[in-house]
């Protein structure tokens, strides 16, 4: 899979990282739901770096489409909100 981080370019992600990826997701959700403002920076920081940590960067010239886009690591609440689907920002 590969996925965008706006803002900083692309990661090619195993299929298998997905199911750890959602528990974070699925924290950002409800911090989102509830305002928590510092916990869903902590908690996107978190998801974005461990993205980081299990992907494979594509070179800058790489233009592969993005299966997963994530908001980049200064996006405001609202922004996120906005990109969110039913599920989160992490399909599944």
């Amino acid at each position: 899979m590969i996925v965008r981080i706006m803002g900083e370019g692309q990661v090619r992600l195993d299929d298998s990282h997905l199911t750890e990826l959602n528990k974070l997701d699925d924290e950002l959700l409800v911090e989102m739901e509830s305002g928590d403002g510092p916990g869903f920076r902590r908690t996107l920081h978190s998801l974005l770096d461990k993205v980081r940590e299990m992907g494979t960067p594509l070179p800058d010239d790489a233009l592969e489409p993005s299966e997963l886009i994530l908001p980049a690591p200064d996006a405001t609440l609202t922004e996120v909100r906005d990109l969110l689907s039913d599920g989160g920002l992490i399909p599944g």
